[in-house]
């Protein structure tokens, strides 16, 4: 049975930019729960879920936050789960959020997307997932291709009007 991706964000407010790890995981048909839980507001219920996680069926866990951003370390503090950080832009650009995200101590580790790197976010928590899961194996091995067909179809459209564009400026 697929395991299922928890999405956490620490305020409705990142839902915008958190919209996009759920549409990836919808896309791929991994199954997910979103929530809103604060490591400051709320850290026994933070705590608690992360560390009930694994028996209630989640693989991995996503955490969205912005400024201190000290979610994605508090919930991978209370799981040996995978958790991937999404750094939500706020405040100096998201550094703050960035820095807070990535800079753990040895023994917590969070993976970090970048700042508002939600898509990300869901495709390596969808590649974690697939290390047990052929049929999400073929799924990525078709979107890496498509990716790739894409790519070639730009280059021989641009390559076809590549004097035309230069001659127009």
């Amino acid at each position: 049975m697929l395991k299922k991706v928890a999405v956490i964000m620490g305020s409705d407010s990142d839902l915008p930019v958190v919209k996009a790890a759920v549409a990836e995981l919808k896309n791929y048909g991994v199954p997910y729960e979103v929530h809103v839980m604060s490591a400051h507001r709320t850290p026994e219920m933070a705590s608690e879920f992360a560390a009930n996680a694994a028996k209630n069926g989640f693989g991995v866990i996503i955490c969205a936050a912005g400024m201190a951003a000290h979610l994605a370390g508090v919930i991978a503090g209370h799981t040996i789960l995978p958790v991937i950080g999404i750094p939500i832009r706020s405040t100096f650009e998201g550094l703050d959020a960035l820095l807070a995200t990535v800079q753990m101590p040895s023994g917590i580790p969070v993976a970090t997307v970048a700042v508002n790197g939600a898509k990300n976010a869901a495709i390596l928590a969808i590649q974690m997932l697939a290390l047990n899961d052929e049929g999400l194996t073929e799924k990525l091995l078709k979107a890496k291709q498509d990716m790739i067909d894409g790519v070639i179809e730009k280059d021989r459209k641009l390559q076809a009007s590549i004097d035309e564009i230069l001659n127009s400026k």
